[in-house]
């Protein structure tokens, strides 16, 4: 099969197009013919660093599936060739989605709505997993509550916006000024440019900070937030070390998360996108041949929500 390989570590030039062998899956596994593969900026990271793991070259990267199951190992009972279905390889091991096929265990995809093409479906799976996992599942997040996140327009938090909404929050959106109307336009109460504004000097009693940028943004968030409130962090890298130390002297709760396969979060956001609730943005769609260029676009950090890898058969 072809996939998108890299020899050597470095900027998106290193990408190539390789002939591979075809994964067989096994025990519990499905093999699925990807239809669109999502981009993350833990891709460009990894390709240029090796990534949490310090992988070393050749590898295949990619973790956003869509696509169509096409056989399975033995005891895997949830789907039969042709289902479709769209999901995540498993963070950060199980990279590879860049390429004609993929094997992963059956529970780390659920059934594409009929209302999702592959492309905007394979755009969901780890960005829409790692705002439910931080806001649903580490916070807490209730109805009625006030949240704030950052990067409000970007991959992660466009979905995080939406699904916060669904949860019955008030949502605060950092964000350049361009992309306000795109975020009302998902339900954000509130915005903020940060090119002009402090948020930390006008965001008060928020009860969640979504916070994925790191520096000083997680110090400057403790402001925002209430008695008892919970700053989640998704940049591990670039985390204040202080700042679980100084969100407990204000009575803060600071956690950090890596995203994981979750069979029924995916199904969580099945079910909204299917409802019509859960709206993912395409900023390009572009061929497999053309990951150089889709890389090349990430990097520019300038993006409003995804970008997607077709793969013709």
């Amino acid at each position: 099969m072809k996939a998108i390989s890299q020899d050597t570590l470095g900027g998106p030039e290193v990408l190539r197009m390789v002939e591979v062998d075809r994964p067989v899956p096994g025990p519990t596994e499905v093999l699925v013919r990807v239809e669109a593969a999502g981009l993350n900026p833990t891709d460009w990271k990894t390709r240029a660093s090796g990534g949490l793991e310090r992988m070393t070259p050749p590898f295949v990267l990619g973790y956003d599936v869509s696509g169509v199951v096409e056989d399975a190992g033995v005891g895997q009972a949830l789907y039969r060739p042709g289902d479709e279905v769209f999901g995540m390889l498993k963070y950060p091991q199980g990279h590879g989605a860049f390429a004609e096929y993929v094997t992963a265990p059956s529970r780390h995809f659920v059934r594409k709505p009929a209302a999702l093409d592959h492309v905007r479906a394979a755009a969901i799976p780890l960005a829409g997993l790692t705002a439910w996992q931080a806001l649903v599942d580490v916070a807490g997040l209730k109805a009625g509550q006030r949240v704030l996140v950052h990067a409000a327009a970007g991959g992660v938090g466009h979905l995080a916006v939406q699904i916060a909404k669904a949860r019955g929050a008030y949502v605060i959106g950092t964000a350049g000024a361009a992309k306000h109307d795109f975020l009302r336009g998902l339900g954000a109460d509130e915005l903020v440019d940060y090119r002009s504004v402090d948020f930390a000097e006008t965001v008060r009693d928020v009860d969640v900070v979504l916070e994925s940028i790191g520096g000083d943004y997680g110090r400057r968030s403790l402001r925002t937030l209430r008695p008892g409130g919970t700053i989640v962090s998704l940049a591990l890298s670039l985390v204040d070390p202080d700042l679980h130390a100084c969100a407990a002297e204000l009575g803060l709760r600071s956690e950090t998360m890596l995203v994981e396969p979750d069979h029924a979060a995916m199904r969580a956001l099945a079910a909204l996108a299917e409802a019509g609730r859960l709206r993912v943005e395409i900023a390009a769609a572009l061929p497999l041949a053309e990951a150089v260029k889709a890389h090349e676009l990430g990097e520019t950090n300038r993006t409003t929500g995804k970008i997607v890898l077709t793969v013709p058969h």
